[in-house]
C-alpha cells in the first residue's frame, strides 16, 4: 500500500515541465500549436476526468488552441458536451481537438468566426445552444496580444481590435449566453496577471484584463439573483501559441517564465481544473472572484 508520503506520489513543481531557455520559432498570428517547440500540454493524455460535469453544456472561446483547448479537453472529460470557437484559420487544431474528444466518444463542435463581430457573437451563442440543446456554462479564453514597445507605435487600430477581440466580445457573448441560461448556469471569464502587474510593452493587452475583472465583478453582482456566478481565472506566464505569434518579442519568449518563484512557465493543463472548479456545482458559493494561476507571482 502507497502511503501518502510516498515520493512516487510527489511532482516537484519546478522541473514537472520544461524551463527556460526555449528555441520555438517565431509564427504568425494568430498562432498554433502545432510549431511550438517544446509542444505544450493540453491534457491530451495527462487530464483524467471525474464526472464533474456531466450533463453540462458548455460553449468555449480559443478552444482550438492554448487554455482554451485544455478547457475543452477537460470539459469534455468531466462529461460536458462542448461546443468550441475558433478564427477560420484555426481550423486544422481545432478539428484536431474535436477528432480527439469525438474518438473518446464526447459531444463536441466547433464553429470558425470572428469574434470582434457582435453578429456573429450572437449567432454562435445561438448555434452553440441549438448544437447542445440549451447552454448553461460560458468560458471565455480566446484573447488577442501584440506586445508594443512604446506607446507610440501602438496604433488606434490595435488598440481597438484589442479591446474589441478581449472585452466587446465578452460583452456581447455574456448578454446573448444570460438571455438562454436558466439558474445554476455559470460563466468563467479569463483575466491575466496583467490586470494586477502590467507590463510595459502590453499597455492595451493589461488594459482589457484590468477590465475583465472589474467586468466580472459587476455581472456577478448582477445576476447572482438569478442563481448564475461569474468568476474569472487570471493565468500568469503560460506556455501557448500566443507568445510566440507577437504576443512578446523573440528574446523574451526565449526566458519565458524564469522570472517566477516556480522557473518556468506554465502548461494549458496546469489552468482547465480551475475552469472545472468555477463551472462545476463544486464551487456553488463562489462568484465575483478572479483565481490566479501565476506560478508563484501572488494576485493583490
Amino acid at each position: 500500500m502507497t502511503s501518502p508520503h510516498d515520493a512516487s506520489t510527489l511532482i516537484d513543481p519546478t522541473t514537472r515541465y520544461p524551463g527556460p531557455p526555449f528555441d520555438t520559432p517565431k509564427q504568425s498570428a494568430p498562432g498554433t500549436v502545432q510549431k511550438l517547440e517544446p509542444p505544450a500540454d493540453h491534457g491530451e493524455t495527462s487530464y483524467r476526468g471525474h464526472g464533474r460535469l456531466a450533463g453540462r453544456k458548455a460553449l468555449i472561446t480559443g478552444g482550438d488552441s492554448g487554455i482554451g483547448r485544455a478547457v475543452a479537453i477537460a470539459f469534455a472529460r468531466e462529461g460536458a458536451s462542448v461546443v468550441i470557437n475558433h478564427l477560420p484559420s484555426e481550423q486544422q487544431d481545432a478539428d484536431e481537438v474535436v477528432q480527439r474528444l469525438e474518438g473518446e466518444g464526447a459531444t463536441v463542435r466547433s464553429i470558425a468566426g470572428d469574434l470582434k463581430d457582435e453578429a456573429f457573437c450572437q449567432s454562435l451563442v445561438d448555434r452553440a445552444a441549438q448544437a447542445m440543446g440549451g447552454l448553461d456554462i460560458l468560458v471565455n479564453v480566446a484573447g488577442r496580444q501584440t506586445h508594443q514597445q512604446d506607446i507610440a507605435s501602438l496604433t488606434t487600430a490595435q488598440f481597438d481590435e484589442t479591446f474589441k477581440a478581449n472585452v466587446y466580445s465578452l460583452f456581447w457573448l455574456c448578454k446573448a449566453a444570460l438571455a438562454r441560461m436558466p439558474a445554476g448556469s455559470t460563466i468563467v471569464n479569463t483575466a491575466s496577471i496583467q490586470a494586477y502587474q502590467p507590463s510595459d510593452i502590453l499597455l492595451d493587452y493589461a488594459s482589457t484584463k484590468a477590465a475583465i475583472v472589474a467586468f466580472t465583478k459587476a455581472l456577478a453582482k448582477q445576476v447572482a439573483q438569478k442563481g448564475i456566478r461569474v468568476n474569472a481565472v487570471a493565468p500568469g506566464p503560460v506556455w501557448t501559441a500566443l507568445q510566440p505569434s507577437g504576443g512578446q518579442p523573440m528574446e523574451k519568449v526565449r526566458e519565458f517564465g524564469a522570472q517566477v518563484p516556480l522557473k518556468r512557465p506554465g502548461q494549458p493543463v496546469e489552468c482547465a481544473p480551475l475552469y472545472v472548479l468555477l463551472a462545476s456545482n463544486e464551487s456553488s458559493f463562489v462568484t465575483g472572484e478572479t483565481y490566479g494561476v501565476t506560478g508563484g507571482n501572488p494576485l493583490p
